[in-house]
């Protein structure tokens, strides 16, 4: 951890799924604070409310209760555009499922969220190859991912979230597909994005990728379980 400056805080966030007439608590007043730099592993049993719970902390659903404060940023007030704003511009998503598309080779799928922010094609081509090769994927940026084994399209998913230099970059179970060559080497890139300064939340269920990180945050039945230090 470069620094103690806070750069996300979860304040008595809890969620509630509703299905007709029942509710299902799954989050149950969790607070947290996330620092600039840090690695964080989120860990817990199947159903814990660990990927839930970074939906929240990411912007991409809304908690029942509480509050998600990114950089001092409160984010409950924000219109839907100014969080649509925030999360192209400063937060990098990567997903079990490298989720990329089928018709565009590895440097156009990573070049998309640099357009989406408005960068020009050149300037988006150039900055998707440095991604690239930060993940040591340049010389398959021509490749479509039907060419790409599950471990080389999991890294192309990997330069495309931090093409835009993120502030924050979350992963939700990004080895959860891949054999444990494949996930040693995607965590070995997490490592070195955080010794380069970048902040990662990642949910995990293997425990040796969780002590890879700073610090492991454990939940259980949808709270914290593990002191936030």
């Amino acid at each position: 951890m470069s620094t103690q400056h806070t750069i996300l805080s979860v304040i008595g966030l809890s969620k509630t799924y509703r299905s007709n007439s029942v509710e299902t608590q799954v989050l149950k007043d969790v607070s947290l604070d996330i620092f600039r730099g840090e690695f964080v592993a989120i860990m817990g049993r199947s159903g814990a409310g660990k990927s839930t719970l970074l939906y929240q902390m990411s912007l991409l659903d809304h908690p029942t209760l509480g509050e998600v404060m990114i950089d001092g940023r409160q984010t409950s007030s924000l219109r839907s555009s100014e969080r649509t704003h925030l999360r192209l511009h400063h937060l990098g998503y990567i997903f079990q499922d490298h989720a990329l598309l089928p018709e565009l080779t590895a440097v156009e799928n990573v070049m998309l969220p640099l357009l989406a922010i408005g960068k020009s094609t050149f300037e988006a081509k150039e900055r998707a190859l440095r991604a690239l090769d930060r993940v040591n994927m340049e010389a398959r940026a021509g490749h479509l991912p039907s060419q790409l084994s599950g471990g080389e399209a999991q890294r192309v998913a990997i330069a495309r979230a931090i093409s835009h230099e993120p502030t924050l970059v979350f992963a939700d179970e990004p080895t959860a597909n891949l054999d444990s060559e494949n996930g040693k080497a995607v965590l070995e890139i997490f490592s070195s994005l955080h010794e380069s300064g970048q902040t990662v939340i990642m949910v995990t269920h293997e425990r040796d990728y969780g002590l890879l990180a700073d610090r492991i945050i454990t939940l259980a039945d949808g709270r914290i379980i593990t002191p936030d230090a």
